[in-house]
């Protein structure tokens, strides 16, 4: 059986769609026939609860796993959707950074020693939602992983914090993960109507044009209101221009498969 592919979805911007292309590529991924695990490896648990699990009510978590050893297999939870399975987060992964080994390679190896320990016939696909910060738990997330997804917000600032990013991956490429790769560039929040919106995707396409993906995720209120039901935007509303955008942005996806 072929391993698992593992990819992280990142950047230490908050607030530029990045769980929400977590969440939802997970859902589209596994209605499209893959099984699909969501390692949500932030202490906010905003993918957790994204799938309807609340953070609060679980026995086991990712913290465990990593600063416990405990057996993944104990900590996932399925989901309501058939293919989709959760890792869930726990506030306590905020204080990880006091509690695991004082060497360096140790640190930033605990989520790809956890993964390890899963059955790779069980998985397609672990897809991780990691923090906004370039902090330990974004290093081991990228460590973990075979590729990355960028969401990136339609705003000049993006494009600073995505060369910073870069960097980070860079460093982590040197002697971590060296066959760590870009899957893409995905543009989020994303309004052709104004100047701006089509001036980033344009520097985007000038830079970083290998990368970028066919599909941006347009600015939707259906996407900002499913979360708060606890339901990927396919089941939330799936005709929605959200919704249309995350099953176009998959079919990209499927691809890497």
């Amino acid at each position: 059986m072929s391993k698992p592919k593992v990819w992280a979805v990142i950047n230490q911007k908050g607030g530029v769609g990045k769980t929400t292309t977590t969440v939802n590529l997970a859902y589209y991924l596994a209605k499209a026939g893959k099984k699909v695990l969501l390692v949500d490896l932030d202490p906010q648990g905003n993918a957790s609860s994204g799938v309807g699990v609340s953070i609060r009510s679980i026995k086991l978590s990712l913290y465990d796993c990593l600063a416990e050893a405990k057996d993944p297999k104990d900590c996932i939870v399925a989901s309501e959707w058939e293919g989709l399975s959760l890792l869930p987060a726990s506030t306590r992964l905020a204080a990880l950074d006091t509690e695991l080994p004082s060497t360096m390679r140790d640190r930033v190896l605990k989520l790809k020693q956890t993964l390890a320990k899963l059955d790779d016939e069980q998985w397609d696909i672990i897809l991780i939602d990691a923090p906004p910060s370039l902090g330990l738990l974004t290093v081991n997330a990228l460590v973990a992983s075979d590729s990355v997804i960028l969401p990136v917000q339609a705003e000049y600032y993006a494009l600073e914090g995505l060369g910073q990013l870069l960097e980070t991956m860079q460093i982590v490429r040197t002697g971590l993960n060296k066959t760590l790769g870009i899957m893409g560039i995905l543009v989020t929040m994303y309004d052709g109507r104004t100047s701006l919106g089509r001036q980033v995707q344009q520097q985007l396409r000038t830079h970083f044009a290998k990368y970028l993906f066919e599909t941006s995720i347009p600015r939707n209120i259906k996407l900002a209101e499913a979360p708060s039901h606890g339901k990927p935007i396919g089941v939330y509303a799936p005709a929605c221009s959200g919704a249309k955008a995350y099953a176009a942005l998959t079919k990209e996806v499927l691809k890497h498969v």
